[in-house]
């Protein structure tokens, strides 16, 4: 009870300063596992590693699966259309060579690893968090098919690792090699029935809401409600159906579209509020973990960090982009802002709550913990910074420039700004 107190009574005072922090370089992210390390030594309640581990995992899926709904309801679908090719791009070559530049780098640091335990840290750490972007995402002075691009990106990323994730652990939990025909059924459950169970809940609720809203039989208040039932739907038919709730509900926010074009407007106020909630509870409890086991943290698990978000992430961001004539700057940005968060978490928790505690197990669980500690502050507190300098680069180019030519479906109003333009 005193921990919950603590953590709404933090909710209240980060709201009374919320707009002035928003203008800085401290995302509440930041805050709040800031807040949870120092928190935790006073308090001392925090469970031993194991217990109420399901719990903290259902708050995590639940904060996940509303932003990404929330990220997807509010993704020009005229705009996605024209700017496919760099998701495609990102999410296929891009996120296969994060998953084995990541396993590489696992091995030579952490000996002890076999092949496919370094696999389950590389799928851990692939996938960006829509959360931790939402500065680049929201930003009018990031050109909008490159915020769109990362915004798909980070929606969908985490859904197509955890197939690699439960592949990998299988292999590492057998020493049969038999296990390599699991990885088409994984991929078909994972990915296959997560798109569809997201398209026909997406679709089918969006027509009813759409119909009821035409019909004027919907209590404006329900509205909201309404919409924000789908991706809770997803994530109920989801497990049931072994399928990714994650990939269902990104791909619903996209499919309601379809029959309610104004789900985004009436979801995000309503899903982006208790969706943040639980996302601040997630970085907060996360920030106590940090606390409890720094102790454990060795210069290995940082040097991997850094590789992490550095080479790990723009080095398969560049080789997915060669050849779109994106300007250096671009690519550069695209890469260096694919932060590991929440996403990261979900996956470290959906492993270790499939798996015993071993001493390997453990350095999985720290270099995570390492990484997402990093991100947490690196991108965070580079956001607003990078966006400046990002703009000033791109004011330069010529008018010729993939970045600098509006997609169809692009509004005025969502051009980017100049570069003397205030922060966003």
């Amino acid at each position: 009870m005193t921990l919950i107190a603590v953590f709404i009574t933090l909710i209240f005072l980060y709201s009374l300063a919320s707009a002035r922090l928003e203008r800085t370089v401290l995302t509440a992210p930041i805050c709040f596992t800031a807040a949870g390390m120092v928190v935790f030594p006073f308090l001392s309640v925090l469970p031993e590693r194991g217990t109420h581990l399901e719990l903290f995992l259902r708050v995590a899926e639940a904060g996940l699966v509303l932003l990404l709904f929330t990220d997807a309801s509010r993704t020009d679908l005229r705009v996605l259309k024209n700017i496919r090719v760099l998701p495609v791009r990102l999410l296929s070559t891009g996120l296969l060579l994060t998953i084995l530049l990541g396993t590489l780098a696992a091995l030579v640091l952490f000996r002890q690893l076999s092949v496919w335990e370094a696999g389950i840290l590389g799928s851990i750490l692939a996938p960006t968090d829509a959360g931790l972007g939402q500065v680049i995402v929201n930003s009018p002075r990031v050109p909008m098919k490159i915020r769109q691009a990362l915004n798909v990106e980070a929606g969908l990323n985490d859904g197509l690792s955890v197939p690699f994730l439960l592949f990998f652990i299988a292999l590492a939990s057998s020493a049969s090699h038999t296990q390599e025909a699991r990885l088409g059924r994984l991929i078909l459950e994972q990915l296959g029935y997560g798109v569809i169970v997201g398209v026909g809940i997406g679709l089918v609720g969006g027509w009813l809401l759409g119909f009821a809203r035409r019909r004027e039989a919907m209590a404006e208040p329900f509205v909201q409600l309404g919409v924000v039932a789908l991706p809770l739907l997803c994530a109920l038919a989801s497990e049931a159906a072994a399928a990714s709730m994650f990939i269902a509900a990104f791909v619903a926010g996209l499919a309601v579209q379809v029959g309610f074009k104004e789900a985004g407007k009436h979801s995000v106020a309503f899903a982006e509020d208790w969706g943040q909630f639980l996302n601040l509870s997630v970085f907060f409890l996360f920030g106590m973990l940090v606390t409890r086991d720094w102790q454990n943290f060795t210069p290995a698990l940082f040097v991997y960090a850094v590789l992490s978000l550095t080479v790990v992430r723009m080095l398969p961001v560049a080789l997915a982009l060669k050849g779109t004539r994106l300007s250096r700057p671009t690519v550069l940005f695209m890469g260096w802002f694919g932060p590991r968060g929440l996403a990261s978490i979900v996956l470290g928790l959906v492993y270790l709550e499939q798996t015993h505690l071993t001493a390997d197990k453990s350095i999985i669980a720290l270099a995570m913990m390492v990484t997402v500690l990093m991100s947490i502050f690196a991108h965070g507190l580079s956001a607003l910074p990078g966006i400046n300098l990002y703009a000033r680069e791109i004011a330069a180019l010529d008018a010729t420039a993939p970045e600098c030519q509006a997609v169809a479906g692009e509004s005025a109003g969502t051009a980017p700004q100049s570069p003397t333009a205030p922060n966003p």
